[in-house]
């Protein structure tokens, strides 16, 4: 356990002295000044509340009509509406602030346009599909179901390993991290220096200088609560091309609500991880954060 650990930033300060410093304490309390600045602004308007009257109820009119004519789900439209008629003002600035979220339009935008670029880059093996409808299974509808959204193409004699614990799929990963030889893509929630993440940083290291393509991207919550904020910069000085989803800026956004939840590992086109294993030494059972104890997240290893 005292085994020296590859870092590339200074370990985060814990306690009371670590909330103080910490990035998540600077960005909640300007999210809070905003938040004051916003009842602040509502309460000064207050005073003039017989013209609001008029001009609450033409608004909230015209949000309804809206909401009726408007081709959102319809258990969206109806819990608008109570909101709304629940309290007017707030409820119809609520709504546009979740529906103009410049943000997420643009990374939907963008995420689309990649989707439609490479919807044919990697063909479907013939016969596959037709050998999945001979099974009598619904493995065949599930493919179209996923194609709906992108390329993801079947395919047959592969192999499939079910890891338990965290530190099996650790244990084998490192392993195929040491075989790549074209590319490595990893993509994580959470990130967090350690034992695991050591161990791992170490081979992708090595693996970029030898000329391997590496990229990694984690989650922009990391940036609050296990990383500093410069941390992919960090990575690229060491030849690893990396990025943060969705970075947290103290600006009131209901963006943040995007999380990139998935824990995927891909090597060369012919190994893939993926399951509930994070890289962080809880879920290799290193260390203990819940009174729970061990804790067991699966994974599983596809090969093609």
């Amino acid at each position: 356990m005292n085994e020296e650990i590859f870092r590339l930033a200074k370990p985060r300060r814990k306690g009371i002295l670590g909330l103080i410093f910490s990035r998540f304490l600077l960005i909640a309390v300007l999210l809070a000044l905003q938040i004051a600045f916003y009842v602040g602004l509502f309460f000064t308007f207050k005073q003039y509340s017989t013209h609001l009257t008029t001009i609450v109820f033409l608004l909230t009119l015209v949000m309804v009509i809206y909401l009726f004519v408007s081709p959102i789900d319809a258990s969206a439209k109806l819990t608008w509406l109570l909101v709304i008629f629940a309290v007017p003002v707030v409820g119809v600035f609520l709504f546009l602030f979740t529906e103009t979220n410049i943000g997420h339009r643009t990374l939907k935008k963008r995420s689309q346009a990649t989707i439609d670029a490479t919807r044919q880059a990697i063909r479907q093996p013939e016969g596959v599909l037709e050998e999945l409808k001979k099974d009598g299974g619904d493995v065949d509808d599930l493919v179209h179901y996923l194609n709906r959204t992108g390329c993801f193409p079947a395919y047959k004699n592969t192999e499939v390993t079910f890891f338990p614990l965290g530190e099996f799929k650790f244990e084998a990963m490192l392993e195929e991290l040491k075989k790549a030889e074209r590319f490595i893509f990893m993509e994580y929630f959470i990130i967090e220096e350690g034992y695991m993440w050591g161990k791992t940083l170490e081979i992708l290291v090595e693996k970029a200088a030898q000329g391997v393509d590496v990229r990694v991207m984690y989650d922009g919550m990391c940036e609050m609560s296990t990383l500093p904020s410069d941390y992919w910069k960090l990575l690229q000085k060491r030849g690893i091309k990396a990025k943060a989803f969705a970075p947290i800026i103290p600006v009131l956004s209901s963006h943040y609500n995007y999380r990139d939840h998935r824990k995927i590992l891909v090597i060369d086109g012919k190994v893939a991880f993926n399951g509930g294993v994070n890289l962080a030494d809880e879920y290799i059972n290193r260390i203990e954060r819940s009174a729970t104890g061990r804790i067991r997240p699966s994974c599983s290893k596809a090969t093609l």
